[in-house]
């Protein structure tokens, strides 16, 4: 089959591809160690994809043990050129409601252990990170939902935010009311535990990346609402797992027919300070990937 074109990187919840055709599933290696699954390639809408469940089959790795550099090695290596992550949030505002749909286009990494770059050890890059999301699959994105919500007759009172900014904490612990509080006075409009570093690496690997996610809860702030519980957001997850896997197949045909032109797949042209023939051999073979 061609390369992949289009990535998908399912959260709690999403561990498979409903749509994906001729499905095959791939044992990938990288410099970084193995990716969170086997991947799977196939094709929806005609359209080249690979999926990989972010926290393994069976939901085994907790945000902090997903190996996010060996996930975006793994899609930069079959050739992805954009990546939709799926992911489950809580909301940091009252018109953020359960089951809304958010398409955050800023992020705040609070994140405390995680490798977050491919660089380092004998090359420096300093990729750009003003804009994190690519905002003409993040404009495909939103389109693809609207066009799902406007033919899904259960979807009555269930919203599109674009934009917003995502904080991403180390959990897997949920937060303190004094932290969600503080959170919220960030501006910050929902809350997750994956995002980061998935967005940086992408960036460095010259993908355009863009996000769905999905609200569950209201964190802990809310003085109506329950505090979030781990059976509270899958409970509210699985009602829009329908939903979400229909967004996707719907992103899927649209970036397919419009491969939009992202700054995203030149992030490394103004970012790359060691240039390859400066690198040792052991280097430029670690990340010849994203050299090439």
């Amino acid at each position: 089959m061609n390369q992949p074109l289009i990535g998908v990187i399912g959260g709690s919840g999403l561990y498979q591809m409903d749509a994906l055709q001729d499905a095959q599933e791939r044992v990938m290696h990288t410099p970084f160690g193995a990716p969170s699954d086997m991947l799977v390639t196939g094709r929806v809408h005609d359209v080249p994809v690979v999926f990989l469940a972010r926290h393994g089959r069976g939901h085994r790795l907790l945000p902090g043990e997903v190996p996010y550099r060996a996930n975006i090695h793994a899609m930069k290596q079959l050739g992805v050129r954009y990546l939709l992550s799926v992911s489950a949030v809580g909301s940091l505002r009252e018109d953020f409601k359960p089951l809304d749909m958010v398409l955050p286009d800023q992020f705040i990494d609070l994140t405390k252990h995680r490798e977050s770059s491919f660089f380092g050890r004998g090359a420096v890059a300093h990729v750009s990170m003003a804009q994190p999301v690519c905002p003409l699959t993040a404009d495909v994105l939103a389109r693809a939902v609207r066009n799902v919500l406007a033919r899904d007759a259960n979807a009555d009172g269930v919203a599109l935010h674009p934009g917003g900014s995502y904080v991403c904490i180390e959990g897997p612990q949920f937060s303190s009311l004094a932290e969600s509080s503080w959170y919220r006075s960030m501006g910050a409009g929902v809350i997750g535990m994956t995002n980061m570093p998935e967005a940086k690496l992408a960036r460095e690997a010259q993908i355009a990346y863009t996000t769905l996610a999905m609200v569950t809860d209201y964190d802990c702030w809310h003085p109506r609402e329950a505090h979030v519980n781990a059976n509270m957001a899958l409970a509210n997850l699985l009602k829009n797992a329908g939903r979400a896997q229909q967004i996707v197949a719907e992103a899927v045909r649209l970036l397919g027919t419009e491969q939009p032109a992202s700054e995203a797949h030149t992030a490394l042209s103004n970012a790359l300070v060691t240039q390859p023939d400066a690198m040792a051999p052991e280097v430029r073979e670690r990340l010849a990937v994203f050299l090439n």
